[in-house]
């Protein structure tokens, strides 16, 4: 399942999408967002994707002065939290 939270706090806005999915290892959270980068398991499983969406999202939101934040567990699924400031 995925379940989407949106807040306004201290001037800023945040998204929060979880999922239940099957997470991302330690291993591989420093690296998410880097250019072409794959998971180990997106490799074992043979899931298509090129590893830029990611890297896509995190300049979009830095390029608008946000941040974005996961936090992960391998079979427990994924929590990305993007924050941008208020017009």
């Amino acid at each position: 399942s995925v379940s989407v939270k949106t807040a306004c706090v201290d001037g800023r806005v945040s998204a929060e999408i979880s999922d239940t999915g099957m997470g991302i290892s330690p291993e591989d959270l420093p690296h998410i967002f880097e250019r072409f980068y794959r998971t180990r398991s997106a490799h074992a499983t043979r899931r298509e994707g090129t590893g830029l969406g990611l890297s896509i999202a995190d300049k979009i939101i830095h390029l608008h002065g946000g941040t974005i934040e996961v936090d992960s567990k391998p079979d427990e699924g994924s929590t990305f939290r993007v924050w941008l400031p208020t017009a």
